[in-house]
């Protein structure tokens, strides 16, 4: 029993036969190999195997005629065959069925379909020759009688399998095997005196009815299942084989019943990794979205009303980053927890995917309704989560989709549903959206605008308009600042605050980030052979260039390919792009520090605005948020802030450049406080490259 299978593999084709035996002894399989029909069954006389791979198309003796004069011979005739077959056409199926193959695969062959093929032909196989050995024992003990009643009670005691022989006429048990008494717990007298209908899923009249079939011919020709009734009360689950023989004026039925629980148990697990999500227990995805489609059609006939939640962690990727994954995973179980003791009985949870939930309500009069629950949710969530000894806090953007209202299918309800979710973690998070057909308006008009997106990088149809940034203390020119814009001839102009969070959600921004680094070096060369002084040129970098993009290698590579001199070349990040992966982020501006690129912190003071931070980094220059410069002259407030931002950076030996500059009061009091650059409509707007070329020619003039 635990010699492992052996499967002979008739392939003309080495490459097929090297795949297929691969997997087959990946399985625990023997593996033996012929590459014709003529070899094969050579090999067969010699070892017979327990199975045949065998492919239809060969040079020689095709697979039929190799079938054919397999089961021809009675000594190979009960070996399985699976044919296999690139044709694809139903007439090969018959042909190689006419030759007695038991199964038919069509090529490329599926790996999950053949194991499951080649390990049920197998157990068939194995039980057929479990059978027959049994059969012919009991034939022989039965018809010829030549055998007494006690060598026939020690070979069947010798079965691992439960035995029962049964009296058609009187419907009684007549004999039946050690190991029968040891998995039904009753001693031989015990069981001599229970009927076979005591002790499985079946009536007598139900069980007479299966036992004169079997005794026609017409029986099932393959073990069937049921379950075997133990005398402690437990059901046993069994596969079950019967025949019929005669014995004077009666028909004994023999059954052989073989335990499979552990069988079962297996099935069951890998049924639940199918369905359920192992880190949590809950529903997955997919098992979800079943229940949901069960739902509403209850809800069809009953009348309910359903809502659907997604529910999505706020800044769970920090939770990994910061902690690890591992800790992250226990944030994720508890997070569950504490969602399910939310729940009314009824509600159902599942995990869709990484920190994404989703909950299926049903709203009935006098229980908690959605807006409730959620509200629940929001509370215990705030209870902070033990990380290493540390405690932290979590909230969590959450949408609710109502049946029927938003929706009648399982597709459309969680879409909607994730549309206001998606809405209130625009919002800032920690907060709940009900769906509104204005956010599906909204999100269509995103997709549009993502496939216009796309299109666009693939046809490079973007601009670089340059704003220039002025010395303070001269109003000389002292740089430039890269900004990248969208101009689609017949339509509006889409804001960079748009579509650039669209690029970096569609995992564009590195692709287009490349590109306009590119663009800036290549202009910058055009200039030095028109003549023009050399301005150091800032380009605005997103986190992602940082984390997942080749940001080091793209500036390297753009420098060298138009002999731009690194001093020349600055990057802008936002303080919250610096947080991701700090240690990774650390080490790749360091890297672009060593090649003499400036390190700019856009919007400094909106952020983390952290003295730990401006340590750690490499940091060249802070930019002053518009959000200061704005009231800088009318709030004192404001006023502070920007002062202490100036002072700060000086005393770290930064440079201080204030953005948004629009009045010559601001000005005067960024001259005042000792600010060293700036930019802003003041000066000039952002301009394209013909415009910003008048405005450089025109400066110089002055000059």
């Amino acid at each position: 029993m635990n010699t492992p299978a052996t499967v002979l593999i008739v392939d003309d084709e080495a490459s097929v036969r090297k795949l297929l035996e691969l997997f087959l002894r990946n399985q625990g399989y023997t593996t033996l190999i012929a590459a014709c029909g003529t070899d094969a069954l050579a090999m067969v006389e010699l070892h017979a195997p327990d199975l045949i791979l065998l492919d239809i198309m060969m040079p020689g003796m095709d697979g039929y005629e190799v079938a054919r004069q397999l089961k021809a011979d009675k000594a190979t005739s009960n070996i399985p065959i699976i044919m296999l077959s690139a044709l694809g056409e139903h007439g090969a199926l018959l042909s190689g069925l006419e030759a007695g193959a038991e199964d038919f695969l069509s090529k490329p062959v599926d790996s999950a379909e053949l194991w499951l093929r080649v390990r049920n032909l197998l157990r068939l196989k194995s039980f057929g020759d479990y059978l027959k050995s049994h059969n012919l024992m009991l034939e022989e003990q039965l018809q010829q009688r030549t055998i007494d009643l006690e060598r026939f009670r020690s070979a069947m005691d010798a079965s691992g399998d439960a035995i029962f022989l049964v009296s058609r006429k009187t419907m009684q048990l007549i004999e039946f095997n050690r190991r029968a008494c040891e998995v039904l717990g009753y001693t031989a007298e015990e069981l001599l005196r229970k009927k076979p209908a005591d002790l499985v899923d079946s009536s007598t009249r139900q069980l007479e009815q299966l036992y004169d079939k079997i005794i026609a011919g017409r029986g099932p020709s393959e073990p069937t299942e049921t379950r075997l009734h133990c005398k402690s009360g437990a059901h046993i689950p069994v596969e079950i084989h019967r025949q019929a023989y005669k014995s004077a004026d009666d028909w004994i039925i023999v059954g052989i019943a073989r335990d499979i629980s552990q069988r079962k148990e297996a099935d069951q697990r890998i049924l639940k990794m199918a369905h359920y999500d192992t880190l949590t227990g809950l529903p997955n995805r997919k098992l979800f979205f079943t229940t949901l489609q069960m739902g509403l059609t209850q809800a069809v006939l009953s009348g309910w009303q359903l809502a659907v939640v997604t529910v999505d962690l706020d800044n769970f990727k920090h939770i990994n980053e910061t902690f690890s994954h591992l800790q992250g995973d226990k944030v994720l179980a508890t997070f569950a927890q504490r969602l399910s003791n939310c729940l009314n009985a009824s509600d159902t949870l599942g995990r869709m995917d990484g920190d994404e939930f989703a909950m299926i309500m049903i709203v009935r009069e006098g229980q908690p309704g959605p807006q409730q629950i959620v509200e629940r949710i929001r509370e215990a969530l705030r209870e902070p989560y033990e990380l290493n000894g540390q405690y932290t806090s979590m909230a969590a953007s959450m949408g609710i989709a109502l049946y029927p209202g938003d929706g009648e299918e399982a597709v459309s309800l969680i879409k909607h549903a994730n549309t206001a979710m998606n809405r209130a973690k625009k919002l800032g998070g920690d907060t709940y959206r009900f769906y509104t057909a204005e956010m599906n308006v909204e999100a269509l008009a995103r997709q549009d605008m993502e496939v216009a997106l796309r299109d666009a990088v693939k046809q490079q149809a973007f601009s670089v308009f340059y704003q220039p940034k002025m010395s303070v203390a001269d109003d000389s020119i002292c740089g430039l600042e890269a900004l990248l814009r969208w101009q689609r001839p017949g339509l509006p102009d889409v804001s960079p605050a748009v579509f650039v969070p669209i690029l970096e959600s569609a995992g564009l921004i590195s692709e287009v980030g490349r590109w306009v680094i590119g663009d800036v070096c290549r202009q910058m060369a055009v200039w030095r052979l028109a003549g023009y002084a050399p301005l150091q040129v800032a380009v605005n970098v997103s986190g992602d260039q940082i984390t997942k993009g080749h940001l080091v290698a793209d500036i390297e590579q753009a420098l060298s390919e138009h002999q731009i001199d690194a001093k020349w070349l600055e990057i802008e990040l936002t303080e919250s792009s610096l947080m991701e992966n700090t240690a990774h982020t650390i080490a790749r501006l360091q890297a672009l520090q060593q090649l003499g690129v400036k390190i700019s912190i856009d919007d400094f003071g909106t952020g983390y605005s952290s003295l730990a931070y401006l340590r750690r980094f490499p940091i060249d220059k802070l930019k002053i948020d518009i959000a200061f410069i704005r009231e800088v002259t009318s709030n004192p407030q404001d006023a502070a802030i920007a002062r202490t931002i100036i002072e700060l950076a000086h005393s770290l030996n930064l440079t201080v450049i204030a953005e948004g500059v629009e009045t010559p009061e601001q000005l005067a009091f960024l001259a005042v406080n000792g600010c060293d650059q700036a930019q802003g409509y003041l000066f000039s707007k952002p301009l394209p490259l013909e415009a910003l070329e008048v405005f450089l020619r025109d400066r110089q003039r002055l000059s």
